[in-house]
């Protein structure tokens, strides 16, 4: 189990009491399950505004000069073409993929069916079927966010499709498809904290936890508003780090102990947890505008180019059938997917 994450998971079990409660023990055993195993977004419309092109994103896309980090979502342009990295992938006869099994509506295992589920999970088994003629023609494996990058440096896995914000930084680390989503920071507290009212001066003197290489703590690092959000302990049992962490997930958990009194994430992962626990909801409006998109390791432009390719075709109607059955009722008013914009 990555990172010490079990003992994390049994404090949780013995010590969940107070506002969290019956919630909270349900997460605890959704974390135990995961781990075991290998206002809220913008609209559509918006996204499209944002990455330069409008109406919904079902376009054939803009194109932009490839020497700038202006939009750092822009992509290669789609192709079927096959390559290196795509023909290893056929050989294989599997596709795999690094995703999340404990973020609610995104990547989670159903604990009744012990099936993997949610929105990014449709779209990596549509692309298996593009690659290898099935959906289940795909190996799943559990990454921390901490670990995304180095999953696909290391060739453990051949994409990350989990919640994976594009950005400058990034974009000189892995490839990335075309946007398939757009999120937004966002401050996620217990709703009896009503001194904390987003992302601002109120979290002055709080403890923030955020996940590890995660786009919410660099957002602290820039401006943390006098929040407390580093850790001095050196990750040991005995003085273990407790505001940043490796897993996004584990800051609800160590919400619902009160060990911190706030955490910054994605707010489309947020909802996700809000509609797990009702004690819990978000604080503010989201303060970044982000899109997510399919990771590749640098230098597997086939690869990306073919993503992209069933990218073109999933935003024509697969996207907002997933949507529809994973994120609308807790991320309600999203006309569609982003605009892809090319390079």
């Amino acid at each position: 189990m990555p990172n010490g994450t079990y003992p994390l998971v049994r404090r949780t079990a013995q010590r969940f009491r107070g506002w969290g409660g019956v919630a909270a023990m349900a997460v605890a055993c959704g974390l135990t399950a995961s781990l075991t195993l290998l206002p809220l977004a913008h609209d559509g419309a918006d996204a499209a505004a944002a990455a330069g092109a409008s109406g919904p994103g079902v376009g054939t896309g803009v194109q932009i000069k490839a020497d700038t980090c202006d939009k750092p979502w822009a992509s290669l342009t789609p192709s079927t073409a096959d390559g290196p990295a795509v023909e290893a992938i056929r050989k294989r006869g599997k596709l795999v993929v690094g995703v999340d099994q404990s973020s609610y509506r995104w990547g989670y295992r159903n604990p009744e069916t012990r099936a993997l589920e949610g929105f990014d999970i449709d779209l990596a088994r549509a692309i298996a079927k593009d690659l290898l003629g099935s959906q289940d023609a795909v190996i799943f494996r559990a990454i921390p966010t901490n670990q995304r990058i180095a999953a696909l440096d290391s060739g453990k896995v051949d994409l990350v499709v989990r919640t994976m914000t594009i950005n400058c930084k990034r974009i000189q680390q892995v490839a990335f498809s075309t946007a398939y989503f757009q999120a937004g920071q966002q401050v996620l507290a217990p709703k009896l904290a009503t001194d904390i009212t987003g992302y601002d001066t109120s979290l002055k003197g709080r403890r923030v936890c955020t996940a590890e290489g995660s786009t919410a703590y660099e957002a602290l690092e820039e401006n943390s508003f006098g929040a407390l959000y580093k850790d001095e302990g050196d990750g040991t049992k005995d003085d273990p780090d407790l505001l940043t962490v490796p897993n996004q997930l584990d800051c609800l958990a160590r919400l619902q102990m009160g060990e911190v009194d706030a955490v910054v994430t994605d707010n489309a992962l947020a909802a996700g947890q809000a509609a797990q626990d009702p004690a819990v909801e978000l604080k503010g409006r989201p303060f970044t505008t982000e899109f997510y998109g399919v990771a590749a390791k640098l230098g597997n432009d086939d690869l990306v180019r073919r993503v992209n390719q069933v990218l073109v075709g999933y935003r024509q109607g697969p996207w907002q059938q997933a949507y529809r059955t994973w994120l609308e009722k807790d991320l309600p008013g999203i006309t569609g997917p982003p605009a892809p914009l090319y390079k």
